[in-house]
């Protein structure tokens, strides 16, 4: 195994992550062992490697990540019963007045909702929630709140 090099107070973090980059795998390894008291995870790959070690250098230098976004990303770390990760940012649910009229114009007609306290009402019948309107309105699966405007589109330029 090559001789792993402990970057010195001289040393820039820069050439220290551009001499990570050029170590193979179980230099990688023997690097974590070093940083972590440990051995590395055996499933990780070359590129993985890398990048952890390369955050932890960065934190070390230069400061983690402060309280808050860790509790953001330690709320993120959790998988969904389809086994596929949960959203980035859960969103607040919005909360409607009772009394408050929606309006969504489809295919050329304008649709008016109500919003009750036990659901919301159109064209004579209630529903439990925006999406089962927006599914009678279209015929289709919609997301209700975004169907409405209530919510904006993901990635839209100052979205909430």
């Amino acid at each position: 195994m090559p001789r792993i090099r402990i970057a010195t107070n001289q040393d820039t973090l820069d050439e220290e992550l551009a001499r990570l980059r050029e170590f193979d795998v179980e230099t990688l390894r023997g690097r974590w062992h070093s940083l972590f008291g440990r051995r590395a995870p055996s499933h990780l790959p070359r590129h993985l490697l890398y990048r952890l070690l390369a955050y932890r250098l960065q934190a070390d230098r230069l400061g983690d990540l402060d309280a808050e976004s860790k509790r953001v990303l330690e709320r993120l770390d959790t998988v969904g019963p389809t086994g596929r990760a949960s959203p980035l940012a859960p969103r607040p649910p919005v909360s409607l007045t009772p009394g408050t009229v929606l309006g969504r114009e489809w295919n050329g007609q304008m649709y008016s909702v109500t919003v009750r306290a036990d659901g919301f009402a159109w064209n004579g019948t209630t529903y439990p929630s925006l999406s089962g309107v927006a599914r009678a309105i279209t015929g289709t699966r919609w997301n209700g709140p975004r169907f409405f405007g209530v919510r904006d589109r993901e990635g839209k330029a100052g979205a909430r």
